[in-house]
Formats: structure tokens, C-alpha cells, sequence
């Protein structure tokens, strides 16, 4: 089907949802439905993963823009011909991680500290509003981002403000070599020693402490991470590649346990007292957590940490699985939202709980 005719579909199911007040779900490949909150009342169902394609790829200008039902493994296939990668290492999700998907929850992998999050990378996107309209922001050069960033915006937002039709964002040549180390060390050591890391200039991509270990992965040129691994020492990683693809898939040991498991952001050097199983990841910015602990004994010392605490998967997904907001915060997000969105059809109850504004 082309473009204009799979956009012409879904805008015509958007018009006839906001004609009846008919709350929509939005879904791609289906492949994090289990993410974010759920609604109160059954929703009728917006497919997206019929609208795919790479609409525009520039190697030389490092830009690729594709429609939001493609899937994250065609891209990075088609990256990969040209030696080049999605800098902020989304999930494929089996195979089933969808651009559009990738952009409404903001899944960046281990990389994110250095390399940047998904939103950094975003250059412009089409999209759905709750009007019916079709509105494009940015573009696929930097000088075309001017005020403020609507792309952006959308990144996170979990398909609350509108249905991502196409992106473009920024890709990288793939680094000229990269190799992972091991170093046994306990949870305060480990954290002291990432934190002397980012003093130093060194060329990591990734940072993990878990269970008596901490992981390390360098990338960049044959030089720059031959110098930096007999500055580290510790062990070169077997297999360090599966290592870091099981983390960014969320397939690792440590996700398999059966626990509800809770995301973590933290200021540099929090160290919360956390009930429960940690793995530290982004280099101690980003905090694992498997706990069956009632959310208010996980979210009042990441809060003392100056930090907020997210219900990334299992637990009871009827309750605030994001963050509370402060009072003058979700204010903001709901005026923001109405503007998008004023019947409130996309995705309700995905980031608010029913009945509380989502």
C-alpha cells in the first residue's frame, strides 16, 4: 500500500474516533505492550505496522528517515551495508521493535550516556494528531530544528500526543573497533570505580555492575581501545557482543526471574538502599531493580536519591507505573496533552492511571 493511502487510512479511523469519542490503542509491531500503564475500559485498536519502509537514506549525511511501522531490525540491516548503526541502540524486541514503538516509549540501549538518547538523535516527524490533522515537524538537517523541538517531544510520550507516522534521525559509522573487559569488584567499589571513569578519556560505550562484576565496552579506533584496555586491565569479555545484545534486549538473566522489574534514572553517585535485586547500568545513571516491594518502599528512597522510579514490566499496571509528577509538572503534561490530543483518544491510561487525567 502506498504512502499517502496507508495515511489516508489511519486518518480516516482517527476522524471517526474523534467523531464518537472512541478511545484508540496504538500498536506497531506489539512488541511493548507490556510497558506503561493500562486502560480502564476496552480500546479500539490503531494499527501502524502496516505503514513501513525506509522513505529516505543518506549515508553520506548520516540521516535515515522511515515510517514508524518499520522495524528496527530492517533499519539496522540496511545501516549495516553501509557500515553504519542507530547510535542509541533501540531494542529489536525479537524482531518485532517498530520505529514508531522504539520513539513512543524511548527505549535507548546501554550506549545511551555516551552516545546519546533517542531523542537526542530525532531530526523531524509526521504525524497524527488528535485533530485528524497530519503535521510535520523538524526536518533531516539540524538547521532545520529551529524553537521549540515538537519531534522531540513526542519521544516518550507513549503515543499520548499523537500517532508517529515517519521519523528521520541521525545515524553513526560503526566504530573501527570495539572490544568488552570484566572486572570482578563488589556494588560500592564497582560504583566508585565507574565514577572516577568519567574523569578519564576513555572511548566507553557501555558501563554494567552486577552481581560481583563489572563490565566495560569500548568502542572506537584500534588505538584508542588498545590504549584503553591495558589501562583498565581485567579480562577481555567472552562474548561480549551477546552480552551487551542480551542487555539491550531486555533477554539477560537478570529480566528472566519472574520478579516485576522497575527502571531507575539517579544523578550521578546516588546510592539508594533499594529492597531487592540491582543491576547497574548507563554507568550508574540507570538502575535496574527486581522487586516485589510495594511501590512506595522503591520510590521513597530513589526520590531521597533525587532520582524517580519507573514500573518497567510485571507488577500491578493499574496503579501510577511512571513516576508521580509534582502538582505544576503534570499541569504542564495535561495542558500539552489537550493541545495534541483534547478528546483524550490516544492511549489512555498508558502514562496516568484512568480517572487521574490520562
Amino acid at each position: 500500500m502506498e504512502d499517502a493511502d496507508r495515511t489516508k487510512d489511519l486518518k480516516t479511523q482517527v476522524d471517526s474516533a474523534v467523531a464518537d469519542r472512541t478511545p484508540l490503542e496504538i500498536r506497531g509491531g506489539g512488541s511493548k505492550t507490556f510497558y506503561g500503564g493500562k486502560s480502564g475500559s476496552p480500546l479500539q485498536l490503531l494499527e501502524t505496522a502496516g505503514h513501513r519502509g525506509i522513505v529516505h537514506y543518506a549515508p553520506t549525511e548520516l540521516v535515515i528517515t522511515a515510517r514508524a511501522g518499520t522495524l528496527i531490525r530492517d533499519i539496522n540491516a540496511a545501516l549495516a551495508e553501509k557500515n553504519q548503526r542507530i547510535p542509541f541502540e533501540p531494542p529489536e524486541m525479537n524482531g518485532h521493535g517498530t520505529l514508531g514503538g522504539t520513539l513512543a516509549t524511548g527505549f535507548s540501549g546501554p550506549a545511551r550516556p555516551w552516545a546519546g538518547a533517542a531523542r537526542d538523535h530525532v531530526l523531524g516527524t509526521r504525524v497524527l494528531n488528535g485533530r485528524g490533522q497530519v503535521l510535520r515537524f523538524g526536518g533531516e538537517v539540524m538547521k532545520n530544528v529551529a524553537g521549540y523541538d515538537v519531534s522531540r517531544l513526542m519521544v516518550g510520550a507513549m503515543g499520548t500526543l499523537g500517532v508517529i507516522l515517519e521519523s528521520s534521525f541521525k545515524v553513526l559509522p560503526e566504530p573501527e573497533r570495539e572490544a568488552s573487559l570484566v572486572l570482578e569488584m563488589d556494588h560500592d567499589s564497582g560504583l566508585d570505580f565507574i565514577t572516577g571513569l568519567g574523569a578519564q578519556p576513555l572511548p566507553l560505550s557501555g558501563a554494567v555492575l552486577h552481581d560481583g562484576s563489572l563490565r566495560l565496552r569500548l568502542s572506537g579506533t584500534e588505538a584508542g581501545v588498545g590504549m584503553a584496555m591495558r589501562r583498565l586491565g581485567g579480562e577481555e569479555l567472552v562474548d561480549g557482543e551477546g552480552f551487551w545484545r542480551n542487555l539491550r534486549e531486555f533477554t539477560h538473566p537478570f529480566f528472566e526471574t519472574g520478579l516485576p522489574v522497575w527502571r531507575i534514572s539517579l544523578p550521578a553517585g546516588a546510592r539508594p538502599d533499594l529492597p531487592g535485586e540491582v543491576l547497574v547500568d548507563w554507568g550508574g545513571s540507570q538502575w535496574w531493580l527486581g522487586s516485589r516491594a510495594p511501590a512506595e518502599a522503591i520510590r521513597e528512597p530513589v526520590s531521597g536519591a533525587g532520582g524517580h522510579a519507573t514500573l518497567f514490566r510485571g507488577g500491578n499496571r493499574e496503579c501510577a507505573v511512571f513516576h508521580p509528577l509534582s502538582p505544576a509538572m503534570a499541569a504542564l503534561q495535561e495542558r500539552i496533552r489537550a493541545s495534541f490530543d483534547p478528546e483524550g483518544i490516544f492511549n489512555p491510561g498508558r502514562m496516568i492511571p484512568p480517572g487521574q487525567g490520562g
